[in-house]
């Protein structure tokens, strides 16, 4: 059974799951809109990560007999400036999420819940793969100054990204 601070955290961290999958997918209709379709690849494989990791959550809170209570998700910016900027902000968002997961274990930790300290364990692997991935994307565009036949081939490259489910239905 899950203690009351534990389940009122992950549903927090529920909702702000949506939040990062709400904010990819406009992420990936700006890119649409300006014509790098491997970007708005890239930005919605992100919106199904973050669905997934949404998901387990909510599966989580009820396979330890908690509540899972559904918060409004907040709005999200939906005007860009560049390429560079849209992934200086991705960067951003997951320093983020990453302090969440963070604060979501020190409350397992206080409250000595050893079984969500297990489950957590793989979202702070997962945050440093997600911190270090946009930094790398990053890291490329300043090579290129964000634009010419450099990110045309970036765009190309991240067109290939596809959604594997890291939690597969269980039989």
């Amino acid at each position: 059974m899950l203690k009351k601070p534990i389940e009122i955290a992950i549903n927090k961290q529920i909702n702000a799951e949506f939040h990062s999958a709400y904010l990819y997918l406009s992420m990936s209709s700006y890119f649409q809109s300006i014509g790098m379709a491997g970007c708005a690849n890239w930005m919605k494989v992100q919106y199904q990560e973050e669905l997934a990791h949404a998901t387990h959550f909510f599966d989580y809170v009820l396979e330890r007999g908690g509540r899972v209570e559904l918060a409004p998700i907040g709005e999200v910016e939906v005007d860009f400036d560049n390429v560079l900027q849209v992934f200086q902000k991705t960067l951003a968002h997951e320093i983020t999420v990453t302090g969440l997961i963070n604060n979501l274990m020190d409350v397992a930790i206080h409250e000595s819940d050893h079984a969500t300290k297990s489950f957590l364990q793989w979202f702070i692997d997962e945050q440093v793969e997600e911190e270090a991935n946009v930094e790398q994307i990053l890291n490329n565009l300043k090579l290129i100054n964000g634009e010419g036949q450099g990110l045309l081939m970036m765009d190309r490259e991240m067109q290939a990204r596809v959604f594997v489910n890291p939690f597969p239905a269980k039989a």
